[in-house]
């Protein structure tokens, strides 16, 4: 669960390292229900004959799947502050996609807090920078910075 905290302490946090989350494996089950959830059944996700023929030697995640991923890699990482009503995903600044994931790896997300400001009274825009790495592969799979808003009442 996120951390809840004062909101002076979440406005103070900026420049925090907030860790890494636990690792989290890929297999073909989900790539497969994501490839039917957005209907993209390119081959080298969802066909494992055709996709050992490829310079990956299998199949790979979509990154789109990486990406959504972030807000259940996040969920231990976050910062929220007291008396939220609602956390809103508020988009990227920036997104990059620089490693496949491979069928069965395990990934994780590192982040820190790059800014924390307060819109409207009672309204939090925090900005994440976030790394999500592949166990056991130096180049991370993506890397970006995230914006959400809490609300708090």
């Amino acid at each position: 669960m996120a951390t809840i905290v004062p909101k002076e302490e979440l406005l103070a946090a900026r420049g925090k390292d907030l860790g890494c989350s636990d690792w989290f494996q890929i297999d073909q089950d989900r790539i497969n229900a994501f490839a039917d959830a957005t209907l993209d059944h390119q081959f080298i996700h969802v066909d494992e004959e055709a996709a050992k023929k490829t310079p990956f030697g299998g199949t790979i995640a979509h990154g789109f799947l990486s990406l959504s991923m972030l807000p259940y890699l996040m969920k231990e990482l976050t910062l929220i502050p007291q008396n939220v009503v609602m956390g809103i995903n508020y988009g990227f600044n920036s997104l990059r996609f620089l490693n496949p994931v491979p069928v069965g790896s395990k990934i994780r997300a590192c982040a820190q807090i790059k800014d924390v400001v307060e819109k409207n009274p009672g309204q939090f825009l925090v900005t994440y920078t976030v790394k999500v790495e592949i166990e056991g592969v130096e180049k991370p799979a993506l890397v970006a910075e995230w914006l959400t808003m809490s609300i708090t009442g």
